[in-house]
């Protein structure tokens, strides 16, 4: 399975960007997806997470402005975020993960919040 985010950008705070991460097949009935973020000299954030059966989690920090959806027919998890801060401003990571302890990464999409 390949994962491949798209959507990064450079943007002004109170910006939005919508993050895409697109499989190689179908995997949204067999695995729970999620969005990562790591920050230069910080350690990998769990940001969004989207389970098999739709349920949804944020991290605290982000909760009222980001949003995490899916659509199946066309392999394609989403991040929707609005109200941008500079604390965003990171690494942002597509993962897929089973039950059973099969987990794909993506190779990640920068984006940057700054005046």
């Amino acid at each position: 399975i390949q994962l491949v985010e798209s959507g990064g950008a450079s943007v002004q705070p109170g910006g939005s960007l919508r993050l895409s991460c697109v499989a190689s097949q179908s995997i949204f009935a067999f695995y729970d997806m999620a969005w990562y973020r790591q920050a230069p000299g910080k350690q990998r954030e769990l940001v969004a997470t989207m389970a098999v059966g739709g349920g949804r989690d944020y991290v605290d920090s982000v909760k009222g402005r980001f949003s995490i959806s899916r659509e199946g027919a066309k392999n394609t998890l989403y991040l929707q975020m609005d109200n941008l801060k500079p604390e965003d401003t990171a690494v942002y990571y597509c993962n897929a993960k089973t039950l059973a302890g099969w987990e794909y990464w993506g190779q990640g999409t920068q984006v940057t919040v700054s005046s």
